[in-house]
């Protein structure tokens, strides 16, 4: 199950330094984080999740095999993209394709980078992007709406639940504002997703500062912080410059590189984390001695489908799922010991998976 968050900005923000420590740092990971760059734009990295090591562990897992998320290096974007200004039509294009936006923000002054408007404006920034997003969202409505035309008069049910969910999103683009706040009943959400519009896509900024700042942010940030609260999306601050020196460091001088700045962690951890929280995912576990692995699933997915992830076959063929906690399977020391403390439950096909279950399904082929 892939999900894609796009990386997006302004030029001279520092998201290509950002994608590169990303792809850097999984590289050197690939031991227990398997990587794979599949253009060289586009690059896979590993959720980190320290409950897959302990799971592990317990287990005495040959093979460790976290889940994965894929990030696409965008071409920036410069006024007039909704036009075909600088690479826009290749950057819309590309934006269509992702789950999520991670919109890198420049929160830093630096007299030898040159920013595209002369100002370092992260607020001014986001709502250049925001507006050439919503300006090529309503010029694909209009030309679909009149592609709809004779089809609605011919009395088409989708094409009369495409106009409509079209014309809310047209109302709320006129009024300035992203298709994303369109409320959609469940019934919609298929069709409304294969809408594609660009600014339903979530958004989480990113806020690109000096090294300095890395761990407390700056006054730039805050803004940012504000304009995103308000919004209902979500942030986080980042060096880009430091999270590439960090990539080329093995992992005790890394460790002691973030000592040294005041930092638990790397910035591109809570970035990814970030990016899995926005896109509304979550994690379930297999364990055995041959591998220890994590799967990703939406939340509320149930336990056919989520057997699906692992196999087609899995699902076609669901008959019920051996579950065990995270906690239960760590307290209990495993899969034994959580049967003999009567910590195995066995779910059917109405359960819905949650966050850090270790699952064992069982299946008729």
């Amino acid at each position: 199950m892939g999900f894609k968050m796009g990386i997006v900005g302004m030029p001279n923000v520092g998201k290509s330094t950002l994608f590169n420590a990303l792809t850097r740092t999984a590289a050197a990971q690939a031991a227990n984080f398997p990587f794979c760059t599949i253009e060289p734009n586009v690059g896979e990295v590993a959720v980190p999740d320290s409950r897959l090591d302990q799971l592990a562990a317990i287990a005495g897992s040959k093979q460790i095999i976290p889940t994965r998320m894929t990030f696409v290096d965008i071409a920036g974007l410069v006024k007039g993209a909704s036009q075909g200004e600088g690479l826009g039509n290749q950057f819309l294009a590309n934006i269509r394709e992702c789950d999520a936006i991670a919109h890198v923000l420049r929160c830093f002054e630096d007299d030898d980078i040159t920013h595209v408007d002369g100002r370092v404006d992260p607020v001014a920034d986001a709502d250049t992007i925001e507006t050439e997003l919503m300006l090529a969202d309503i010029e694909s409505i209009e030309k679909r709406l009149a592609g709809l035309v004779r089809k609605v008069r011919g009395g088409d049910k989708d094409a009369v639940q495409q106009e409509r969910l079209l014309k809310a999103a047209l109302a709320a683009l006129e009024q300035g504002n992203p298709a994303r706040v369109v409320p959609v009943d469940e019934d919609d959400l298929r069709t409304w997703k294969l809408l594609q519009l660009l600014t339903t896509k979530p958004i989480l900024y990113v806020c690109n500062v000096e090294e300095s700042a890395s761990a407390t942010g700056n006054s730039q940030s805050a803004r940012v912080a504000e304009m995103a609260a308000a919004q209902g999306a979500a942030t986080v601050v980042i060096s880009a410059a430091i999270e590439e020196e960090i990539s080329q460091l093995d992992g005790e001088e890394a460790e002691m590189f973030l000592g040294d700045l005041g930092l638990e962690e790397p910035g591109l951890d809570r970035l990814i984390r970030a990016g899995y929280e926005l896109l509304a995912l979550e994690t379930y576990f297999t364990v055995g001695p041959k591998e220890a692995r994590a799967w990703t699933i939406r939340k509320g997915t149930k336990a056919p489908q989520a057997a699906g992830v692992i196999h087609g076959d899995f699902e076609r063929g669901f008959i019920r799922a051996e579950t065990i906690g995270f906690d239960d399977f760590v307290a209990l020391k495993g899969e034994a010991g959580a049967k003999e403390a009567g910590k195995m439950r066995i779910e059917g096909k109405t359960y819905e998976v949650k966050d850090g279950d270790v699952l064992h399904f069982l299946f008729n082929t």
